[in-house]
């Protein structure tokens, strides 16, 4: 079937010698994995290995058999050139890190309108805003609305949050109950959008703290979740 729709890039991986697997998000049909024959020899095809840079917004016309399978395209142009995201040395850790936030979590080839409108809304706002230390932890917290496991807040004045239940409650019950720095993080963080992030004050230790803490969320509630390698340089660059 042949098929017209907007697409994130996730990741673009080299195959072969001059072959080219990118894995996209699209708005019509969810996550796709695409084969490019010989892209990386050609100076002339249709296709330019810059397009495919994680988290550019491309439209592509391809044939897709919805079998799992790796799918072809016939065409694709970028659909929105980012002033800052692909030139700016932090965002660009920024924008690798989420990358691979998306290639570890999505698992669904099925569309999803909302959570494409999210990843284009929200990547949009990194790209023109300067104060974004942040940006990750928000940006992991509201997926999970997407990914099913978002935090039950209609208890946030409890000590307690319970990471394995995903809501927060009086006392411990397990050893994924966290309190503290932690939590309070969290429970501001539910209440505020992106627009209000500049008034969320962190040192660098509770900003990593609470970062581990989502990547332990994540792991609880998404089979084979895996720490993105991007890690580390985060860290380095945002502490």
């Amino acid at each position: 079937m042949l098929v017209k729709t907007n697409a994130i890039v996730i990741s673009a991986l080299k195959y072969a010698e001059a072959d080219l697997i990118v894995k996209c998000y699209t708005q019509k049909s969810g996550l796709k994995t695409y084969i490019l024959r010989g892209v990386l020899r050609s100076k002339k095809g249709k296709f330019k290995t810059s397009m495919f840079q994680p988290l550019s917004q491309l439209e592509l016309v391809a044939k897709h058999k919805d079998k799992g399978t790796l799918e072809y395209l016939q065409e694709a142009k970028m659909l929105s050139t980012y002033k800052t995201l692909h030139t700016d040395v932090i965002k660009s850790s920024m924008v690798l890190f989420v990358s691979e936030i998306l290639r570890n979590s999505i698992q669904e080839e099925e569309e999803n309108e909302a959570l494409y409108h999210y990843l284009e809304t929200t990547l949009n706002w990194l790209d023109h805003h300067e104060r974004f230390a942040n940006f990750h932890l928000l940006f992991m917290l509201k997926l999970t609305r997407y990914l099913g496991f978002y935090p039950d807040d209609s208890n946030t004045n409890s000590e307690y949050f319970n990471l394995l239940d995903g809501v927060f409650q009086d006392v411990e019950t397990n050893n994924y109950c966290i309190e503290g720095q932690n939590a309070l993080i969290l429970k501001q963080l539910l209440g505020i959008n992106f627009d209000g992030l500049e008034l969320l004050k962190l040192t660098k230790t509770n900003r990593s703290h609470f970062l581990e803490m989502l990547l332990v969320y994540y792991q609880l509630h998404i089979d084979a979740f895996k720490k993105p390698k991007s890690l580390a340089v985060l860290h380095e660059i945002f502490n």
